[in-house]
């Protein structure tokens, strides 16, 4: 596949060498078919209404009127995402299980110093959220895209946690929710979120206790 800084899955992702990023993935089953729907028709309708007005030439103001109500959509869709993963549904799977947990700390951290530089995980039982700055280059001189780091991920930990739990078929969503980091106060709190999820969740009283959890040392 041809390596764009933009590409599109039901969310339009965009992917800048050497660009920090907030992600959130989830199991499949994680989220009720459906759940989200109405959100997806509305952004995919948003996204046609500002494609076909950059075409016809409208007003900038049409267009960002509408890009503003877009991004408002979709904020309220991540917004909703994270609220049901949150609710803790029960799964066939717990990914922060020690050996599952253990599968996705290695792949999170595989690329480390190579492609990546690691802020900040969390495995909760049927999501994950990880912060991180992708590199310019990796060490051969290749632009390094967060499509192929999570591409890589995915693949990795759904084969060993298939393997894990004697089981086959598709063990991610198939979105991932990535948010480009735009400075230094939204990374802290992209952190924050991140690590205090299993606080937020009642699992634990202080993330330092959540066995399935990181920081790198500079933001501790």
């Amino acid at each position: 596949m041809e390596k764009k800084e933009f590409y599109r899955q039901y969310l339009p992702h965009f992917q800048q060498p050497g660009q920090a990023y907030f992600i959130t993935w989830s199991l499949k089953e994680a989220i009720p078919a459906l759940a989200l729907d109405s959100y997806t028709k509305k952004i995919e309708l948003l996204q046609n209404q500002i494609k076909m007005q950059k075409i016809i030439k409208s007003k900038d103001s049409v267009i960002e009127n509408l890009e503003k109500e877009y991004h408002l959509v979709r904020r309220k869709y991540i917004k909703a995402f994270n609220d049901l993963l949150d609710v803790e549904q029960k799964s066939s799977i717990n990914l922060s299980g020690p050996q599952n947990a253990q599968a996705v700390i290695s792949s999170l951290r595989y690329w480390e110093g190579k492609k990546l530089t690691n802020y900040a995980f969390t495995i909760m039982s049927n999501h994950i959220h990880w912060v991180f700055a992708t590199h310019s280059k990796d060490e051969k001189g290749n632009l390094v895209y967060l499509q192929d780091i999570l591409k890589s991920v995915k693949q990795f930990t759904s084969n060993q946690i298939n393997k894990l739990e004697g089981r086959k078929g598709t063990l991610w969503q198939k979105e991932s929710f990535d948010t480009t980091i735009r400075n230094q106060e939204h990374l802290f709190n992209a952190i924050n979120y991140t690590l205090n999820n299993p606080v937020k969740a009642g699992l634990v009283s202080d993330w330092r206790l959540w066995p399935a959890s990181y920081c790198a040392e500079i933001f501790l």
